[in-house]
């Protein structure tokens, strides 16, 4: 935060309510834990040159959470901002709702339950610094359950690395810096807030990592179990799809439907041959079953059913291509992101082409 950085991509129109930093805190029945973690971002951050914003979301809260943050911004409405759901929506809706509001040049989301410690946040900014436009935070030294959360968690993170192309070892954690223009355009649904980076990374963004204290739970109880890894494969799978194929998804159910046909038609060539060459009766004769008894060949059933899958597959993929065109051009959007474009000055085109100069320079 201290070397000078690029105007701001999106945010307030009035220069006076841009901040340096937004940091974005989702919460959901955390009422013990609210001010306490206030408690700490104010004593990391006052003494702070930055000029900062910290953004709780609510989340539908039940337990006092929605009265605590309410008087923690009345008592510093300077650097806190409150909003409340008006349900219970998940944590990437709160974070996608506390993205939206955020004024900061650097957007810095973390857990409402203090297992992230604020005083890693200048030490993420630092690293911001030395030229990375995403720095993620990784929980080396985890302190939860061995079992039921660093396993599954270790296993579904090399997942994601391996498959996103994208080697960081902790996704999971919510604890990252992102410069605001990185995440122009970007949309969060489901659970994919933990694919930030991934998102960051297709837009053309410098991404490292970089290692946060990680402290246990002292208030509250976690809201995520054994069964969240299942939600991560799933949406594993999407961030696949979306990565190779959200702009042509004929290719990827065109070719599902091109092996179907092939192997609907390699079974009618099972049939005939069956039929006229090598009799299929032969094949199942059995001494247990009765003369001139044979089991009949599912293959005509095979071949027309994958004949009709290659035929669904296909039309899905063009219906897919349909929805992906309008998609684009009802909301202006082009496949492509610019970084600059280098060209002649206006001046400089209009001397070039003066009436008073030959082309070749010669008056």
């Amino acid at each position: 935060m201290t070397t000078p950085r690029p105007p701001l991509a999106s945010g307030p129109e009035d220069p006076e309510e841009a901040v340096d930093l937004s940091v974005l805190i989702p919460v959901y029945n955390e009422v013990d834990n609210v001010g306490p973690l206030y408690d700490e971002l104010d004593a990391v951050l006052r003494p702070s040159p930055w000029r900062y914003e910290l953004i709780f979301v609510d989340d539908g809260s039940v337990d006092g959470t929605t009265a605590k943050l309410e008087a923690i911004q009345a008592r510093d409405p300077e650097h806190v901002r409150a909003a409340f759901l008006w349900r219970n929506c998940g944590q990437t809706a709160a974070l996608s709702a506390a993205l939206d509001l955020a004024r900061g040049e650097v957007l810095v989301p973390m857990d409402g339950d203090r297992q992230n410690d604020p005083a890693d946040i200048p030490k993420l900014l630092r690293t911001l610094d030395q030229g990375f436009d995403v720095v993620s935070g990784w929980r080396k030294d985890r302190q939860d359950a061995l079992f039921s959360r660093k396993i599954p968690s270790k296993i579904a993170n090399r997942l994601v690395a391996r498959l996103s192309g994208i080697p960081l070892h902790d996704y999971g954690c919510t604890l990252k810096a992102y410069r605001r223009r990185v995440l122009a355009g970007v949309r969060l649904y489901g659970e994919m807030h933990r694919f930030i980076p991934i998102f960051a990374a297709w837009q053309g963004a410098k991404v490292t990592e970089q290692v946060v204290n990680h402290r246990a739970r002292t208030a509250g109880k976690t809201k995520y179990g054994l069964g969240r890894t299942f939600n991560v494969v799933l949406d594993l799978i999407l961030i696949r799809f979306l990565q190779k194929y959200a702009q042509r998804p004929i290719h990827f159910y065109g070719r599902f439907g091109l092996w179907s046909f092939a192997s609907g038609f390699l079974c009618v060539v099972a049939m005939v041959y069956f039929k006229y060459i090598f009799p299929w009766p032969a094949i199942f004769w059995s001494a247990n079953l009765p003369s001139k008894t044979f089991v009949e060949t599912p293959l005509p059933s095979l071949a027309v059913m994958l004949f009709l899958a290659g035929c669904l597959s296909i039309l899905l993929g063009i219906q897919s291509e349909l929805i992906m065109r309008t998609y684009y051009e009802s909301q202006d959007k082009t496949t492509y992101l610019l970084r600059e474009v280098r060209q002649r000055s206006p001046k400089s085109v209009e001397r070039a082409t003066s009436p008073d100069r030959s082309p070749t320079g010669a008056t």
